[in-house]
């Protein structure tokens, strides 16, 4: 396959929908890694999201006639990636979503740190560690770029809800980066 990467995606496309399994493992092979790491974010272990990751192939490949070629077969994928995950909290865990978190202080009153130097395993390995409902609304809000309207109405939550998780989010990353950069001195 030589061209750009639509160009290869299409022609992916073209094979997986002919039921060619390989052009089915080589899609799942191109995008395995990112969407991974979409899961992981969202689950916080490793064996939960391969299981969020294989749900998501599964609903790619059986939904691949519906997919639209002037689009980014990426950004679709990641979609269905991000709700299957959604999904998976909504279906196998309770998900406990708190309004106010009145023993966390509103702003770090510790300083400002650079977060800039920790690579990304490092800042992935603290919003693995967040509650399940403050790591989803974190992801939906800082990765995804959702608003929190948007994100009330995908988890059926208040705005408010999804602010006072956002924040207790971002409150407990600036802590523990703040330790991490500290344990490093």
């Amino acid at each position: 396959m030589v061209g750009n990467s639509h160009d290869e995606d299409i022609e992916l496309l073209r094979g997986c929908l002919e039921n060619d399994r390989r052009f089915q493992k080589l899609l799942y092979q191109k995008y395995f890694k990112k969407m991974f790491q979409i899961c992981l974010s969202y689950s916080g272990d490793r064996v939960e999201a391969k299981d969020i990751l294989q749900e998501a192939f599964i609903k790619v490949f059986t939904n691949l006639e519906n997919f639209n070629t002037k689009n980014s077969l990426e950004g679709w994928i990641r979609r269905i990636v991000t709700n299957t995950a959604i999904d998976y909290f909504r279906k196998r865990k309770r998900l406990v979503f708190q309004d106010e978190f009145p023993d966390e202080p509103d702003e770090d009153e510790r300083g400002s740190f650079s977060i800039q130097d920790l690579t990304n395993d490092v800042i992935l390995h603290y919003i693995k560690m967040l509650p399940d409902g403050a790591r989803i609304v974190f992801n939906l809000f800082a990765v995804d770029g959702l608003t929190h309207k948007e994100i009330a109405e995908k988890l059926n939550i208040t705005e408010g809800t999804s602010k006072s998780q956002y924040k207790r989010a971002r409150n407990l990353l600036k802590k523990w980066l703040y330790e991490f950069e500290l344990s490093k001195q």
